[in-house]
């Protein structure tokens, strides 16, 4: 099958549009419409439905995407660990962690991984779907619990404990609950206990509930919690990673907290080579041992 075909029909499906495919490929939509018309010639079938708004690829034209989809990843994989084999740190990183942890944890730190590395390119892509890594659908992964895809390198980072807190200004206007059934008369705020969160945070949440609290603002993700808190709003669920950025968080309740939550680094075992794997690593290691020691120190003093 010829490879330049492939490629075309690959921009074509991926743009759904001759003339956006041209653009890319510095071709003329003619250019690109005939490569299209052979390669169905060759395959004799119909890859695209033509429409007014685009192009739909077909049940076979989907098959081939695929085909394609996956020959692109193994390409881009193979020019990484080439690009890599030189001494320099650069290029492109993709990194997969929680909504979370990576806009209240690891994105504030990244600038100390810029200035170590500064053409490194990092696509950071927050969300709490789990990617397949060995997929390619990203390089790195952090997950709040041990990956179970195959073939990938994992490291346990750290753990984390869910916990009750409370902005200084709201504690002086409402108090402090010294025992779970003072909790009625504070709102609550946490993620709702549906939502797509850790096992314990969602345990934790649905265990304050119980107490008949009447009052209670739930949001999807963490950084929404941390905001209302720091707006006084109420007493909220939030992972202890964050007493170091925010110290003026007053821990509420300190008996209570939610089982542990390790937290995991992992990366496919075909990137166990990857220079810019290996910055990443270095580096978010440095920062969870430093971070560890400061909260050691803190809870010493």
């Amino acid at each position: 099958m010829d490879w330049d075909k492939l490629r075309i029909f690959h921009a074509v499906a991926d743009a759904g549009s001759l003339t956006h495919a041209g653009d890319a490929l510095n071709l003329s939509q003619s250019a690109v419409s005939r490569q299209i018309r052979a390669l169905e010639e060759s395959l004799n079938t119909t890859l695209f439905h033509r429409h007014a708004r685009g192009l739909i690829l077909t049940e076979q034209g989907e098959l081939l995407f695929d085909a394609t989809s996956s020959m692109r990843r193994r390409i881009d994989a193979a020019a990484a660990r080439i690009r890599d084999s030189e001494e320099e740190v650069f290029g492109d990183l993709r990194v997969t962690t929680t909504t979370g942890f990576g806009s209240l944890w690891l994105a504030p730190r990244l600038s100390r991984l810029f200035t170590r590395h500064p053409d490194l390119r990092i696509d950071l892509m927050l969300e709490e779907r789990v990617l397949d890594l060995p997929m390619r659908e990203a390089d790195v992964a952090i997950r709040m619990k041990e990956p179970s895809q195959a073939d990938l390198i994992r490291r346990r980072l750290m753990s984390i404990n869910m916990r009750l807190y409370a902005s200084p200004r709201y504690i002086e206007t409402n108090g402090v609950p010294r025992t779970m059934a003072d909790l009625t008369s504070h709102r609550l705020i946490a993620q709702h206990p549906r939502s797509h969160q850790v096992a314990a945070g969602a345990q934790m949440v649905q265990e304050l509930l119980a107490n008949d609290i009447p009052a209670a603002l739930t949001v999807n993700n963490y950084f929404g919690v941390l905001q209302a808190i720091l707006a006084d709003l109420g007493i909220g669920v939030l992972p202890d990673y964050l007493t170091e950025d925010f110290p003026d968080l007053v821990r509420v309740l300190p008996d209570l907290e939610s089982s542990e939550v390790p937290v995991f680094l992992a990366y496919p075992e075909e990137l166990r080579h990857s220079k810019r794997i290996a910055a990443f690593r270095d580096f978010v290691l440095e920062e969870i041992i430093a971070h560890r020691r400061r909260q050691k120190s803190g809870e010493a003093a």
